[in-house]
């Protein structure tokens, strides 16, 4: 921040030197010689500083940048100001940063502190800002450069609690296999238990391999750019097709029913794997979280959203819902956030890394959509991947009928009735 709030100060003081400078240019008396006559072409004092083009340069800034004079008044807030809600009729309505301008009048040091200011924004958080505050001469005025952090400092945690995690995530394990392999060592005399161990030792290898493979999947997808407009058509069949079968094993072995419907003949662009990569974290999370002889259901169609200039709004929703425990409305926000979980028991307990929604989130990311979540406690909840469509419905396509599916009709029947929404759109 030092570098450009070097520039902002320069700028600043020759913009509040510019004023001095022509208001005494302006009023200082006219005895002495007669002035010169000006030579055509050639700049008067008067147009030396023009103050209108330098009040508009930290309006052109990003950083917040607000000038108190003498009386702590406002003389001067850019457009980066006023979004963060501090300036009200002319004045500065936080105390704080009155309280710092005060020190750097008396003082004339500039410092460099941390505050943490209120959001004006009913429900937000403190926006949490770094800021410079410069006595700007012998005038009385006093700048003050803000430069929003809290995105930083959200990040900031985020990679705290990824290095701790996976810390965590990766000893379980591990831990866990030098355990049993001493196991099996003492119990060499008895096969039942050797072979009972055995089993355990290949569900822990399992679960470190699949975590380390989705740790590298994550990475990737984290590092990729977004795909290009003209990338392959895929069909959604195909998509749901895949993603159902892959989950088949899993959805008999807990005692859940797969049903699927909706629009046929619907296609996309975008990477196939990476869909069903998607779509098959979706319906395997819901196996995961439903309780046995309940159904989960899968529905495609075609949406236009108003407003939308990419693609004409045209989007192809696939939807996953179930009839499980819900995810609480205080979870929500951040369960798509690397190895978080809302039940750590019930997640360590299917095998969950923590990584499928992150992974998810990405994916619909990376393919210029979103991925949205209704949810409500005991009621189960539905998500839903929102991504530009490459075509419109086929006529002669028929609603889906094979015994595993059903029409789209029937899925609503399942879905919460109260639903909390969050829209990660774009993030990554």
């Amino acid at each position: 921040m030092g570098i450009a709030v070097g520039v902002v100060t320069g700028l600043i003081v020759g913009l509040l030197v510019g004023v001095t400078a022509c208001t005494w240019w302006r009023r200082r008396p006219r005895s002495g010689p007669p002035a010169r006559r000006p030579v055509p072409g050639e700049a008067s004092p008067e147009q030396v500083v023009p103050i209108d083009v330098l009040r508009h340069i930290p309006e052109q800034m990003h950083l917040a940048v607000v000038v108190l004079d003498e009386s702590s008044d406002v003389a001067l807030a850019n457009p980066a100001v006023r979004k963060m809600g501090i300036v009200r009729g002319g004045h500065l309505i936080v105390e704080e940063l009155h309280r710092l301008a005060r020190i750097a009048r008396e003082t004339g040091v500039t410092r460099e502190v941390s505050v943490d200011l209120p959001d004006s924004r009913l429900g937000h958080e403190p926006l949490a800002v770094q800021a410079v505050v410069a006595p700007l001469g012998e005038s009385g005025h006093v700048a003050l450069f803000l430069e929003d952090v809290t995105e930083l400092r959200r990040l900031s945690a985020v990679r705290r609690d990824f290095v701790a995690n996976i810390s965590h995530e990766l000893k379980t394990p591990v831990g866990a296999l030098s355990l049993l392999g001493e196991t099996i060592e003492e119990a060499a005399d008895d096969p039942e238990a050797v072979s009972r161990f055995a089993r355990r030792v290949q569900q822990e290898g399992h679960r470190l391999g699949r975590l380390v493979q989705e740790l590298i999947e994550l990475s990737r997808l984290e590092g990729a750019d977004p795909l290009p407009s003209a990338a392959t058509a895929v069909p959604v069949d195909r998509v749901v097709e895949e993603a159902v079968d892959q989950t088949r094993l899993a959805a008999e072995s807990a005692g859940i029913t797969v049903v699927c419907g909706g629009q046929r003949g619907l296609s996309l662009r975008g990477d196939q794997t990476q869909l069903v990569t998607a779509l098959a974290n979706l319906v395997g999370n819901a196996i995961a979280y439903s309780p046995a002889g309940t159904r989960v259901a899968v529905g495609t169609k075609l949406r236009v959203i108003p407003g939308e200039h990419r693609n004409g709004g045209r989007y192809v929703e696939v939807s996953v819902a179930d009839q499980g425990i819900g995810i609480a409305e205080a979870d929500l926000q951040r369960i798509f956030e690397r190895f978080y979980r809302a039940d750590p028991a019930r997640s360590r307990a299917t095998g969950g890394t923590g990584l499928g929604l992150a992974i998810v989130k990405h994916i619909a990311s990376n393919h210029g959509g979103r991925l949205n979540v209704w949810s409500a406690l005991g009621s189960g909840s539905t998500f839903t991947l929102q991504i530009p469509a490459a075509s419109t419905v086929d006529p002669a396509a028929e609603p889906l009928q094979p015994a595993e599916h059903r029409p789209a009709s029937e899925l609503s029947s399942i879905a919460p009735v109260r639903r909390t929404t969050v829209d990660v759109k774009g993030a990554r």
